[in-house]
């Protein structure tokens, strides 16, 4: 779904921090507040956003659930809006190896987060932000020792 033109990312900004202040300023809600905001304001302008089908509809469904009820990590505040692919993923490292309530390893739930997140933002996510985070994920890679993902545009041939 697109924004319409009268709903603006500044709009939906506005009322996700409105949202974040209503709601006791406790972090780690972010995208259930983003979501939130967005809702709000497609409703205000008679815009549902609903998905035809039905296997959509459970998708959507279950995403929303994951978001606003997901407590598995304790994230910093606005850490996927951050211009630091590195500070991205030392942050999400941090918060996965704290979690006592992860059910996975600490990479795989940070990395898990950070394509969730990419995911719910889907065509909304700026392609400026979009290549950061996915710098971040090679951060991540290399944090937890693992390698970085090569290039798919890179020039050297594989054997």
């Amino acid at each position: 779904m697109s924004l319409s033109p009268s709903i603006s990312h500044e709009d939906i900004a506005r009322r996700a921090y409105q949202i974040w202040e209503e709601t006791g300023r406790r972090d780690g809600n972010e995208t259930a507040h983003w979501l939130q905001a967005k809702r709000e304001l497609h409703a205000q302008n008679g815009k549902t956003g609903e998905i035809d089908s039905a296997r959509g509809d459970e998708q959507k469904q279950w995403s929303e659930r994951v978001t606003q009820n997901s407590n598995a990590l304790d994230l910093e505040s606005g850490v996927f809006t951050w211009d630091d692919p590195v500070a991205i993923a030392r942050s999400l490292k941090a918060s996965a190896e704290a979690s006592d309530r992860r059910k996975s390893t600490a990479f795989r739930s940070a990395m898990s987060m950070l394509t969730f997140y990419m995911n719910r933002a889907g065509r909304e996510l700026a392609a400026e932000q979009r290549a950061r985070l996915e710098a971040a994920k090679d951060e991540l890679r290399v944090l937890f020792n693992r390698p970085r993902r090569s290039s798919p545009f890179s020039t050297r041939r594989r054997g």
